[in-house]
């Protein structure tokens, strides 16, 4: 008798090896097409400090921020949803507005330390940095996060060196978008074994006035699947096959339609399945309610998307 994932992989939308991204960190944008803008990008990061105690790290980057700073959150893994908006973050997060320096504070009654430096760091499109660049957080000393791409800097050694290293890994990013078109464009890995793909979300139609728009999805410059009748379709899902996962995608564009400009917001989601690939991703999460751990960590991308008004 067949697997259940293997019944899932056969009737998956199946994204081909050959259409996968190259060394690019840009997305894939037809020269015809303006992408809408990111203001925001929050990253949550999970960390094991020991098999007792695991912690959500959240960034938060942000086009309003001085000087293209950031705010970080740390809180105890289980009192917030990986997959929550990053919004429920927000109330306990620090800011750190400064291109260069390192704060202590207090969360979950544990010592957090970041140390960061953002004076030569590159954009791209957004507020998040791409190149030169590093931020160190340390929790009860051990090292609980790292990214960017100064690990050879002495500075950078000489930090990473005193502590010792738990294990860390990117388990939810949500991008924010606004702007006049229904056009988002992001890159993403889906698992460290993976490469990164361009991801492009389009909604056309409404450009000419047609009473039926149409929501196109697209990886790697590849189409994967269309929603027609999108004023009628304007929630569902689509299951597909990535890099040897399977992956849920999820739209709600319903405040595009039935909500005033620039109030209503079109929310995408991208999750990978866990171990158990018999259940969808709702019902594993209730399981881990009930106190059944999952088998694997999963990934998620949210776009949430704003249309300005004309």
């Amino acid at each position: 008798m067949r697997s259940i994932a293997t019944c899932y992989s056969e009737h998956a939308i199946k994204v081909s090896d050959s259409y996968c991204s190259g060394p690019s960190r840009q997305p894939y944008l037809s020269p015809n097409l303006i992408p809408s803008i990111p203001n925001s990008v929050s990253c949550i990061y999970k960390a094991r400090l020991s098999p007792q105690k695991r912690l959500l790290v959240t960034l938060t980057w942000c086009s309003n921020f001085i000087g293209q700073g950031f705010a970080i959150n740390v809180c105890v893994d289980g009192n917030v949803s990986a997959y929550a908006s990053p919004s429920k973050f927000h109330v306990n997060s620090h800011q750190l507005r400064d291109s260069k320096g390192s704060k202590t504070f207090h969360s979950c009654n544990s010592r957090v330390e970041v140390f960061w430096d953002l004076s030569n760091a590159q954009f791209d499109n957004g507020p998040e940095p791409s190149h030169e660049f590093y931020i160190i957080v340390v929790v009860d000393s051990v090292l609980s996060l790292f990214i960017g791409d100064m690990e050879d800097e002495q500075s950078v050694k000489r930090l990473k060196s005193g502590f010792p290293v738990a294990k860390f890994s990117l388990v939810s990013r949500c991008e924010q978008f606004s702007g006049r078109g229904a056009l988002c464009s992001s890159k993403v890995q889906f698992c460290d074994a993976g490469t990164a793909h361009d991801i492009l979300i389009k909604c056309s139609g409404e450009e000419d006035g047609s009473r039926n728009p149409v929501l196109s999805v697209c990886i790697d410059n590849k189409k994967i699947f269309q929603v027609k009748r999108l004023r009628w379709n304007f929630r569902g899902n689509q299951t597909m096959f990535l890099d040897g996962l399977l992956v849920d995608m999820m739209w709600d564009v319903h405040d595009w339609f039935f909500k005033e400009a620039n109030t209503g917001f079109a929310v995408f989601m991208f999750r990978t399945r866990s171990g158990l690939d018999s259940r969808l991703w709702l019902e594993e999460s209730n399981l881990k309610n009930n106190g059944n751990e999952l088998v694997d960590d999963q990934f998620s991308l949210i776009i949430s998307a704003c249309k300005s008004p004309d």
